[in-house]
């Protein structure tokens, strides 16, 4: 097999079930190998749209006042102004009450967004949404399950922002199923779950069938990071919202020789071929886990 027969490699890896975050591991190194052994980046391979993308910042659940306090932080360090705030707790109040005072603290001078992990009803969502109307949010993210799919529906044709199915749209299948349904109105991407290749086809279904993307991530490291990154600044749909490219600020250490750095509010895609990333060494051989 060589590094164009992307088919071939596809066909091979899916004859094990699950494991998708293995497999597009798989697939992005064969695209960083493809493109070190062509001499130009895997972003430009992909699409080339851009070199960089705006980033958005996940605050988790926590009080008012210390989510507030992340947030400047953020602001004041890396210039993002972006946020993606966890909710979906019950009563509903405890995070409409967040998402009111960051809005409050930072009037429009940031975009807010927010995500229940399904954690709440349609109902629940609905309310929440409905308390929250007057912060002028930009996104609505797995607010109620899936699997509720009359309810969800019944939720989507009454809100007036675009709802995320993340989630529930592991593939291209479940993308069109969601977006045929009517129970969701944009969708994330994550290239820890689907590689290039196949975020390749979901971003192509997505223009097509009209829906909003957004960058999303696993909570990865840079090399994820660095990962979603290549992909969403390939293509103008991908890049035209702030992707969620700020977990590895949260973690202590890494694995690449050059780390990331967010500038004003700015990813920009690693320069060089391939991904333009290295791994050091020793590093890797500390933080394996097959060898311990």
């Amino acid at each position: 097999m060589t590094l164009i027969e992307r088919e071939v490699a596809g066909a091979r890896l899916a004859r094990t079930i699950g494991n998708p975050a293995a497999k597009s591991a798989v697939d992005m190194a064969i695209w960083d190998a493809l493109g070190r052994t062509l001499e130009l980046p895997v972003t430009s391979l992909l699409g080339g749209y851009t070199d960089r993308m705006r980033v958005s910042h996940m605050l988790g659940f926590a009080d008012p006042a210390v989510m507030v306090a992340e947030a400047e932080k953020m602001r004041d360090t890396y210039g993002i102004n972006v946020f993606k705030v966890k909710v979906g707790r019950r009563p509903v109040t405890l995070d409409t009450a967040v998402v009111r005072a960051l809005r409050d603290r930072f009037g429009d001078s940031v975009e807010l967004y927010v995500d229940a992990n399904r954690g709440w009803t349609a109902a629940e969502s609905l309310r929440a949404m409905q308390e929250m109307a007057d912060l002028d949010l930009l996104f609505a993210e797995e607010l109620c399950p899936a699997d509720d799919v009359l309810g969800r529906r019944w939720l989507v044709e009454r809100l007036d922002v675009p709802f995320i199915a993340d989630e529930s749209v592991p593939t291209p299948a479940d993308v069109t199923r969601e977006a045929l349904s009517k129970s969701a109105t944009a969708i994330s991407i994550k290239t820890a779950r689907t590689g290039f290749t196949t975020s390749q086809r979901v971003h192509h279904l997505a223009e097509g069938l009209g829906l909003e993307v957004v960058m999303g991530n696993q909570i990865d490291g840079q090399i994820g990071s660095a990962c979603a990154v290549a992909f969403g600044a390939a293509y103008e749909l991908t890049s035209r919202r702030a992707g969620e490219l700020s977990n590895f600020l949260d973690m202590s250490d890494d694995l690449l020789t050059e780390p990331l750095r967010i500038r004003d509010g700015l990813l920009r895609v690693q320069p060089g071929v391939g991904l333009g990333i290295d791994v050091d060494p020793d590093k890797l051989a500390r933080y394996r886990t097959d060898k311990h």
